[in-house]
């Protein structure tokens, strides 16, 4: 049986491919983050926990912020260091942050805060946040009103063994408040695109964790049915993907 676990330290193997194809984020993104949590990024001490690649942490550091960044795995953490070599890291997990109490104004997760167990992960960001400052755990998500991502979508769920981890990108201030009762959340969605080529569509999906924990063998036909269907619907071979930033903020 594949665990949580399993599925969280796939993307080791697929550190560089992830780095090169997933998806990054928006301006306007970054521009909720700061009107929510009611300060400028620029001179903030932000903490980017699961920090992966650093597709989250760049434009935190380019916006201004004075970032240190954790991030567990060891292929992630070597990609996060060959492309971010000015920006602290620490190799730690968001359910035991090796930081002194108070010590940032901004803990931030990028696809990332489903990975850990809120119970720990709440009170660890709460604990090392200063007075005033806030938690923003935001994640991409395909944006199935486009009917051929939600055909895709229901193809993958068919194709794909094992569970499906708990869409927590909807219910993340539902899971805050239960863990802090009468706790203030914002929840805000932003949406965007990008262009790709078919090839880096299709490569794209392959560093998605169930992909990265499959057989090679398995994977192939999946992907290679994939790529005859969606350059069905994008003959030219460029792929206009669709997405929403589903972003909550949380107060200390």
């Amino acid at each position: 049986m594949t665990t949580t676990r399993d599925f969280a330290t796939s993307f080791n193997a697929v550190a560089a491919e992830y780095a090169a194809l997933r998806p990054t984020y928006p301006p306007a993104l970054y521009d909720a983050v700061e009107e929510l949590t009611g300060r400028p990024l620029a001179g903030a001490r932000v903490l980017d926990v699961g920090a992966g690649t650093g597709l989250g942490t760049r434009p935190l550091s380019e916006r201004g912020a004075n970032v240190v960044a954790a991030e567990p795995g060891p292929g992630m953490a070597a990609q996060f260091r060959a492309a971010l070599p000015h920006v602290p890291l620490v190799r730690g997990s968001g359910d035991a942050l090796p930081f002194a109490d108070a010590s940032f104004d901004l803990v931030t997760y990028a696809q990332a805060w489903h990975w850990t167990e809120p119970a720990r992960s709440v009170p660890q960001a709460l604990r090392v946040l200063r007075p005033g400052g806030a938690l923003a755990l935001w994640w991409n998500v395909r944006d199935r009103s486009e009917p051929w991502i939600d055909a895709q979508e229901r193809r993958l769920k068919r194709a794909l063994p094992g569970e499906h981890p708990a869409d927590v990108t909807r219910t993340a201030p539902d899971i805050v408040r239960s863990l802090r009762p009468g706790a203030a959340t914002a929840y805000r969605e932003v949406s965007w695109s990008r262009v790709v080529p078919l090839a880096a569509h299709i490569a794209n999906l392959a560093t998605h964790s169930y992909f990265a924990v499959l057989d090679p063998a398995l994977a192939r036909p999946i992907l290679a049915a994939e790529e005859e269907a969606v350059g069905a619907e994008f003959p030219d071979g460029r792929v206009t993907e669709h997405y929403t930033v589903r972003l909550t903020v949380v107060p200390r």
